[in-house]
């Protein structure tokens, strides 16, 4: 028997699903794939209620696993409400209890003043940034989830943290038993003052402040400066998580039209003298999802706009560390520019983290800012929080202070410059427009010629997750475009797949 158990088709009557193909080299057992898989069209409505499962000998003799293994991932699924056993007439998909959809309390807007909630009821299957972080979130293998915004787990360094969780583990166990500072482990702070330092930012440990992730980062600066019918700016496409969480806010979130070296400036100056924002966020250096950077000159541009209508730059800087020239153009790549380090966090707060490069379960962000501000961000912090957690705060402080760090991402970078390219060629074979590809980051925005929404849904019946352009804007209409992470293009069936729709 080959590694891999392939799947054969039968007619929808006798299956009403096709499941993807069980790895037996994937390290989850074929009990968990069937189950986790299950699930997801269950969830996703691939398997409607009342739908009948093949019976146990038909599963495996359809999929080459035992019977027992089909018993075990059936009676899971039993247990857990997604299947149903009816005695004499076999197993049939269970119906589920409702779960309501988190309502927007704001209002999400383009440029254009598109309204998406309008006709969202219409939808029988809408695809929107809860759909898409809901299943960022299933433990599905990185080679299935080429839309993911993660580094497959065997690109980093499990045991670079593990070594740190043990030499944390051998500190003062009083240190590990208490609350830390609202400020954040103030060990951690100064290392950062130094690595700010790099970028051209001067920032003292007091005027840095940790969070868990640039995400809660994102909240406590905003929380403190919106408030229900003020005006964020975000870019157009950017991160789709910020959407709903501004709108829930009751902040109006508009998006400005992302270019290849930043954002329209006349566009932004027209909108901005329009809706007196509060906030404009904005990635500079490797923006997601293009990976594309800002250039020196539109820097200077948005400091002008952002002076002239009294609004705050929130730089989000996350993917810093996979740019090439964030040392100089002798780094190896042109030197990027940031907003922070022309203003010196006077109109700009800089958000940074470690989840990309490091490990997304470990939580790890700051906020650096004015010290005046960084104190009422404290403050914020604390009412809502209290403090982040120091053990992981303890184990970044050791690999940035002993000179782990840098080797471990100079490493990232280099085996994303192995790839990208050669991906980049397969996606133009395939089909795909990769007009705005770097040569820096994770992400291609690629261009299928078609609604990737559409896309998406049939790639999602082969189980894999792709990430459709009109997630990321904040209009969420319908888009050509969709983000690629090279790092995840590793499997040869989803190739087949891009091909079998898109080929030329």
């Amino acid at each position: 028997m080959t590694n891999t158990a392939r799947i054969k088709t039968l007619p929808p009557a006798a299956m009403p699903t096709t499941l993807p193909l069980l790895s037996r080299e994937s390290g989850d057992s074929l009990v968990d794939q069937i189950v986790r898989t299950v699930q997801s069209r269950v969830d996703d409505k691939l398997l409607r209620t009342g739908a009948r499962m093949p019976s146990i000998r038909q599963f495996a003799d359809l999929h080459s696993v035992s019977r027992f293994t089909v018993v075990e991932a059936y009676d899971r699924l039993v247990a857990q409400g997604f299947l149903e056993s009816r005695r004499g007439s076999g197993f049939f998909v269970r119906e589920r209890s409702p779960v309501a959809n988190p309502s927007m309390a704001g209002t999400v807007v383009s440029a254009a003043g598109h309204n998406p909630g309008s006709d969202a009821a219409s939808q029988p299957q809408q695809l929107d940034v809860v759909w898409l972080v809901r299943n960022m979130f299933r433990q599905m293998p990185a080679q299935k989830m080429p839309g993911g915004g993660l580094l497959p787990p065997d690109w980093l360094d499990g045991d670079l943290i593990a070594n740190g969780l043990r030499a944390v583990g051998r500190q003062n166990q009083s240190l590990l038993l208490s609350y830390g500072t609202p400020q954040g482990f103030l060990p951690l702070r100064q290392q950062l003052q130094l690595k700010l330092a790099e970028l051209e930012i001067s920032a003292a440990p007091e005027q840095i402040l940790m969070t868990s992730g640039v995400t809660q980062g994102l909240d406590i600066v905003a929380r403190h400066f919106l408030r229900p019918g003020d005006v964020i700016f975000v870019d157009d496409p950017a991160w789709f998580l910020m959407f709903g969480s501004f709108a829930a806010m009751g902040a109006k979130v508009v998006g400005i039209p992302r270019l290849a070296d930043g954002p329209d400036i006349a566009k932004l100056a027209e909108l901005a003298a329009l809706h007196k924002p509060r906030l404009y966020v904005i990635n500079s250096v490797l923006h997601n999802p293009t990976s594309t950077s800002l250039s020196a000159a539109k820097a200077f541009q948005i400091l002008r706009i952002a002076e002239e209508h009294d609004f705050t730059i929130v730089e989000d800087d996350i993917y810093c560390d996979m740019h090439a020239g964030n040392a100089g153009a002798g780094a190896g790549g042109q030197a990027a520019t940031r907003i922070a380090a022309l203003d010196q966090l006077h109109r700009v707060i800089y958000l940074g983290g470690f989840s990309k490069t490091l490990s997304a379960n470990l939580r790890v962000g700051f906020i650096a800012t004015s010290p005046d501000l960084a104190r009422h961000l404290a403050d914020r912090k604390m009412l809502s929080t209290l403090t982040t957690t120091e053990i992981g705060e303890r184990v970044v402080y050791k690999i940035l202070s002993e000179g782990h760090y840098r080797k471990h991402t100079e490493r990232l970078r280099n085996r994303l410059n192995g790839v990208r390219d050669k991906v980049v060629r397969q996606l133009e074979r395939v089909g795909l427009g990769t007009g705005t590809a770097t040569s820096n980051g994770m992400f291609v925005w690629a261009d299928a010629g078609c609604d990737t929404s559409v896309l998406t849904e049939k790639a999602m019946a082969q189980g894999f997750l792709l990430a459709p352009g009109s997630l990321f804007s904040p209009n969420q209409l319908p888009s050509t475009k969709m983000r690629i992470n090279v790092a995840s293009m590793t499997d040869p069936a989803i190739w087949r797949f891009l091909d079998e729709e898109l080929g030329r």
